[in-house]
C-alpha cells in the first residue's frame, strides 16, 4: 500500500521540485545561458546507501531543454544520451537533514561529463531563491519584507538548535 502510494506520488512531487528549480534559474538569464549548451543532456540524482529499512527512494531524472531548464523524464531515457550522475550519501537521512539545517553539503559523488558538472556545481554555489522578491509579488513589499525577516530569524535559531544537537553527539543506547 505504502509503496503504491509512493509511486503515485513521485512524478508529482518530482514536478513540483523541478517547477521550483527552473523558477529560480528563470530568474538569472545567465544561468540559463550557461545551461543551454547541454541541451539534450541528462541528469539523474541517485540517494546512495539509503537506508533499507525506509521507503525506497526514487532516482530524480532530468534532461536539459534548448531554454537552458530542466525537465523531468521518466528512468526510459537513460538507455541513451549523455548522462551526468550525481549521487548523495544518503546512508544517514537524519544526519543529511541536520547538516542542510547547518548549510552543510551533502557528500557527493559526480560521474559523467566533467563541463556539465562544473556548470552544476556553479548554479549550486551562486543561485538563491529570493522568497521575498516573489512574496512581493502577491503581497505589498512591506509585507513580503515582514515575512521574510520572520523566516530568516526562524532559520537562524532551527540552525542553532540542530548546531547544539550537533555537538552534544549520539544519544541513546550504546551511545558513549
Amino acid at each position: 500500500m505504502l509503496q503504491t502510494w509512493i509511486a503515485s506520488m513521485t512524478p508529482a512531487v518530482q514536478d513540483r521540485m523541478i517547477l521550483l528549480l527552473n523558477h529560480v534559474i528563470s530568474r538569472e538569464t545567465h544561468a540559463m545561458a550557461r545551461l543551454r549548451p547541454f541541451a539534450g543532456r541528462l541528469v539523474v540524482f541517485h540517494l546512495q546507501g539509503w537506508p533499507a529499512a525506509l521507503p525506497p527512494a526514487p532516482d530524480l531524472v532530468m534532461g536539459l531543454t534548448p531554454a537552458g531548464l530542466f525537465e523531468r523524464l521518466d528512468a526510459t531515457h537513460l538507455a541513451g544520451g549523455e548522462v551526468l550522475t550525481i549521487e548523495l550519501d544518503a546512508s544517514n537521512p537524519a544526519l543529511m537533514a541536520l547538516g542542510s539545517l547547518l548549510g552543510e553539503r551533502p557528500r557527493v559523488s559526480v560521474q559523467g561529463d566533467a563541463a556539465l558538472a562544473g556548470e552544476i556545481s556553479w548554479l549550486m554555489e551562486n543561485l538563491r531563491w529570493d522568497l521575498e522578491d516573489d512574496l512581493a509579488g502577491f503581497l505589498s513589499p512591506a509585507a513580503a519584507h515582514q515575512l521574510a525577516a520572520w523566516g530568516r530569524a526562524t532559520a537562524s535559531a532551527v540552525a542553532t538548535l540542530a548546531r547544539g544537537i550537533k555537538a552534544r553527539g549520539p544519544v541513546g543506547r550504546g551511545a558513549a
